[in-house]
């Protein structure tokens, strides 16, 4: 019994939060306009469909039981129906649910239409929902044309063995046959809608009192004087300023940017604030600001005193001519050699690339040069804003990177432009190892290049794979993508075991490219290990940062081209290196 009740709790919601009660919106009403966040945090609207033949809603969450058995009844009437000019989308709106958790949906259901979220619930009383997975058809005027279920095979409390009556597919055939739907409202069988909580139980928090360490602890790492991010963090008055703000992206979970999908694996540089975080923050927007009263130091961060993330460096690396970027415009990567050659084999602890004018880089990565050029295996490491620099002593196993004699160092620069020209100058900062080295920072590289992106596909998947050559530990991953770029898997194919999802980056951004950190010694795998990525690219039309949705895409360093680049860093579990480095030179002592 008490399994019955727990079931009907999670279907239908508990007593502290109510259900909808879905108002009468007639058939025939004319929507002018509905309101959504796609899986990037962006408010979208009806506008950005185009002007398709007729849409197709279907509302969901991640929990209701019969909204996972309809999205692929719907993935099939898409096929179907979107070459016809249907337009295709489900609608979150479940209170608990992320857009990183619906993103991830998207992928496990194998859906390639637009998932999108209504926090606020607009579109559930535009539509007169109450249950999901109830589906809302609008013609090509958005009046309400049909409102009900997809077919009659899904309930609660059992299946049919098959449908016996389609209804969204005959109301389709009758839309765009212009005749008249002969069944325009069927019943929904499914889960009550839950209205989003509005009130918030407990004493309100103050900025000194609760808001402040959060940031502290979680923000002003960027958020501070001459760091990476637009505007600091570290004061009362500039926070209260970005109050609104600062609530909506913590609770989209845009910041602090992580893109990991929280149910797979365990990173140890994840940074995201718990649910408990968030809503603190929120409540304080919420009950407005209280400041209250400042107790001991200020919440000014605390930096190291060299202004090195790493630390102090052994040697600093500056570029010889500052780099010009003009106020406006498309600005192509720059690749420029430092102007330093490594005498001798050396061994890294800490890398970290430095500009001085952090606003104007999108992203920056460093490889080594040999007379060979450079490779998939001479890659660094690289700078994203928000990102970490490369400090290897967090994993505290003897861990180094090393750069082979008589090499270079060259950086492949994407700057970006503010609305004034700007210049900037990039300095590199090393470290050498205080222990020996026991072990070899390594990696592999998922990079196919025949990539032909399909024009106007919502979910074109593109799919690479290495098998490993030895018994590894694994130590991170890190996925580049451009603008097309929709999410990115990484899986472990063991021999003998079933396939384990690594990491799941469900709702990628191509202004936030970070790596993934696993403490040593937590996840190994044996040599014959067939490491998988696979990526999805959004083509279609209702990507906002699509250049053409009209254009086959391929392979290309250039942003309005594609890449697909996996990163797997690990290290040989059976290595000892047993290796001594002056600490002065970072080369192995003899």
């Amino acid at each position: 019994m008490r399994s019955v009740l727990c079931l009907l709790l999670v279907l239908y919601g508990s007593g502290s939060l109510p259900a909808v009660e879905a108002p009468r919106v007639p058939l025939g009403t004319s929507i002018a306009e509905l309101h959504f966040k796609d899986i990037r945090g962006l408010v979208r609207s009806l506008d950005d469909f185009g002007k398709p033949r007729a849409y197709v809603f279907v509302f969901t969450t991640t929990q209701c039981p019969l909204v996972r058995k309809t999205i692929p009844k719907l993935s099939a009437l898409e096929r179907e129906w979107t070459p016809r000019g249907v337009q295709f989308a489900a609608i979150n709106v479940g209170p608990q649910d992320t857009i990183r958790a619906m993103a991830a949906q998207a992928i496990d259901l194998d859906a390639v239409f637009p998932f999108v979220k209504d926090a606020d619930h607009s579109c559930v009383r535009a539509l007169g929902v109450d249950r999901t997975p109830a589906v809302v058809v609008l013609d090509d005027q958005r009046r309400i044309v049909y409102r009900g279920h997809v077919d009659d095979q899904l309930r609660l409390g059992g299946d049919r063995p098959e449908a016996t009556r389609a209804d969204l597919a005959r109301a389709l055939s009758d839309l765009l046959a212009g005749r008249g739907i002969e069944v325009a409202e069927t019943p929904v069988d499914g889960c009550l809608i839950t209205a989003p909580v509005t009130t918030f139980e407990g004493p309100t928090p103050s900025f000194h009192a609760e808001i402040a360490p959060i940031l502290q602890a979680r923000c002003v790492r960027c958020h501070r004087e001459n760091g990476g991010a637009p505007f600091p963090l570290t004061d009362y008055t500039t926070v209260a300023a970005h109050a609104e703000m600062i609530a909506e992206v913590v609770t989209d979970e845009r910041m602090p940017p992580w893109y990991a999908h929280a149910k797979v694996g365990q990173f140890q540089n994840d940074p995201s604030l718990t649910r408990k975080e968030r809503e603190t923050i929120v409540h304080w927007v919420r009950a407005g600001r209280p400041e209250g009263t400042a107790a001991g130091n200020s919440s000014s961060p605390e930096g190291e005193p060299s202004g090195w993330r790493i630390g102090k460096p052994d040697l600093v690396i500056k570029m010889l001519d500052e780099h010009t970027i003009p106020a406006t415009g498309f600005v192509d990567y720059r690749h420029l050699a430092l102007p330093y050659v490594f005498l001798n084999e050396t061994w890294l602890e800490a890398v970290e690339i430095r500009p001085d004018n952090p606003a104007v880089v999108h992203h920056c990565n460093m490889a080594y040069v040999t007379t060979k050029g450079a490779g998939e295996e001479t890659f660094i490491t690289g700078y994203v804003p928000g990102g970490q620099p490369m400090d290897l002593s967090h994993f505290d196993n003897g861990l180094a990177f090393r750069i082979p004699k008589f090499a270079g160092l060259g950086l492949q620069v994407h700057y970006t432009t503010t609305g004034k020209p700007e210049r900037c100058r990039i300095s590199v900062g090393l470290k050498y190892p205080r222990q020996s080295v026991q072990k070899q920072l390594r990696h592999v590289l998922l990079d196919p290049r025949r990539i032909r992106i399909a024009p106007e596909h919502g979910a074109f998947p593109i799919t690479a794979e290495k098998t490993l050559d030895r018994d590894i530990s694994l130590l991170g991953m890190f996925s580049h993508m451009h603008l097309r770029g929709k999410d990115m898997t990484f899986f472990a194919h063991v021999p003998g075991q079933p396939r384990e999802t690594l990491l799941q980056i469900p709702n990628y951004n191509f202004e936030w490219q970070l790596a993934y950190e696993l403490a040593p010694g937590t996840k190994s795998l044996p040599k014959g290990t067939r490491i998988e990525a696979v990526a999805h690219y959004d083509n279609s039309a209702f990507n906002p940062y699509n250049p053409d949705s009209r254009r086959t895409v391929p392979y290309g360093e250039q942003t309005y081209d594609e890449m697909f680049n996996g990163y797997v860093f690990f290290v040989d579990e059976h290595e000892q290196l047993n290796l001594t480095v002056d600490p002065r030179t970072g080369a192995v002592s003899r």
